[in-house]
């Protein structure tokens, strides 16, 4: 996000129609993402998790708005405080801004910019469900939602992006995300499900997607969302550097793809589409905190590195017994953290910012910085997340019950299914006219 990496536009005090029309159409398009994140999550899952899957992302969208107006804001935007939190009276309830009073040292409106960083505090939290799928309680995941956003997410947005913030101040490079937002839900992921356990019948049952042609509709949809999430994080159109990070969000992501595609193809035999729409996410995500920084060769190399190793990452879950549903650790905390470590090897120091990587003569110090800002993120999002979970679980409890989860969640916490399915195998409108079927064709029906 620009405001960690420069004050460039320091000396253009001016609104910028343009610049303010393109961050609004940016900030829609981030919107557009959490939409697509459920369509990507839902198609995953199997029919009877459906509906759940989908409302566990739009639940944030009203959530995150009312928290982020009321004081989220100003938490991570507003004054510092000790290098670890802002505060900013004006920014409670969104009351105290001025209509045209400029985001410092850029060229767009304070209620611009706030709107655009409300898009990605919605997405974060949504990111994280997807681990959890099939098993916990929506009262339970809203509550976590409130929680989660005001101890984890608002911080953290403040030390990686606001004036002032510890990691800002030292110099990691994050230009849309890959450690407030990919490394912070992977790792809260994970720490949530360390608590809730496993689903029924884990490494027993089939779990296979529902609906491919979901995932990939979903796929799609956020690839072209991230295009407003990466391009839009320089906050202007001045410079031709969010048209760099524009082209890297392409280069990467079709890298990434490929790459995935063809370690499936030597591990199990087949290109698959659910691998197709895995590792174009997969490379979204390891470009978002690098490709302000790399070129688009740089961008080539950091997509294809993210695709194999994600792809290798998802099975780890067999491995080491945790039950991440739809793979956000595989894809989201190992794609961030490879996206924002590559950023110490790959950055070219002319694009961005004069910062350099160890392949261009910059040594090992960017990287040092990378690894800092990386896991301190991970630690305390993960601790932070696994005890929010915790306190949740044991006052309210956080799963549904065993009977509940294999009945199917839709129906339990939601009174809906996704797919009315009364009229499918035929009925008297499907038969011939022409004369009265036999009476014995009656059971026949459900094999039609």
């Amino acid at each position: 996000m620009a405001p960690a990496i420069t004050t460039l536009a320091a000396d253009a005090p001016e609104l910028s129609a343009a610049n303010t029309g393109f961050m609004l159409i940016c900030s829609a398009l981030v919107m557009l993402m959490t939409p697509a994140l459920a369509f990507f999550y839902g198609g995953m899952v199997r029919v009877k998790s459906t509906l759940n899957m989908l409302m566990m992302s739009f639940i944030s969208l009203g959530i995150v708005t009312i928290l982020w107006v009321l004081f989220g804001f100003s938490l991570a935007f507003g004054t510092d405080s000790g290098s670890i939190i802002g505060w900013s009276s004006d920014y409670v309830g969104l009351s105290g801004i001025g209509v045209t009073e400029l985001w410092d040292g850029y060229t767009i409106p304070v209620y611009v910019f706030a709107v655009f960083q409300l898009m990605f505090a919605i997405l974060t939290p949504a990111l994280i469900s997807g681990a959890l799928a099939d098993r916990v309680k929506f009262t339970a995941w809203a509550l976590f939602i409130t929680l989660w956003v005001t101890v984890v997410y608002f911080p953290v947005a403040h030390w990686v992006w606001g004036a002032g913030g510890w990691l800002f101040e030292m110099g990691v490079i994050d230009f849309a995300g890959g450690t407030a937002v990919h490394i912070n839900a992977g790792a809260a992921a994970l720490g949530v499900i360390l608590v809730i356990g496993k689903r029924v019948g884990f490494k027993k049952d089939p779990m296979r997607p529902h609906s491919l042609p979901l995932v990939m509709l979903g796929a799609g949809l956020l690839w072209f969302g991230w295009f407003g999430f990466n391009a839009g994080s320089w906050l202007g159109n001045d410079d031709g550097v969010g048209a760099v990070m524009f082209v890297n969000t392409q280069v990467a992501t079709a890298a990434a793809m490929l790459a995935w595609l063809a370690y499936e193809k030597v591990r199990h035999g087949s290109f698959t589409t659910l691998g197709a729409a895995s590792g174009a996410v997969a490379g979204l995500v390891a470009i978002t905190p690098s490709g302000g920084a790399v070129s688009p060769l740089g961008a080539i190399a950091v997509g294809a590195i993210a695709g194999l190793l994600c792809a290798m990452a998802v099975g780890l879950k067999y491995k080491f017994g945790y039950d991440d549903s739809l793979d956000v650790i595989g894809v989201h905390l190992v794609g961030g953290v490879l996206g924002s470590l590559l950023v110490g090897l790959f950055a070219t120091g002319g694009v961005q910012s004069d910062a350099k990587g160890l392949f261009y003569g910059g040594g090992l110090e960017q990287l040092g910085k990378q690894a800092v800002g990386v896991f301190a993120v991970l630690a305390y999002s993960l601790i932070a997340s696994a005890i929010l979970a915790l306190i949740i679980d044991k006052t309210m409890g956080m799963r549904v019950s065993e009977d509940d989860e294999v009945s199917g969640i839709d129906q339990v916490e939601h009174a809906e299914t996704a797919y009315d399915f009364s009229g499918a195998g035929g009925g008297a409108s499907s038969r011939s006219t022409a004369a009265p079927a036999p009476a014995v064709t009656e059971n026949k029906k459900v094999d039609a």
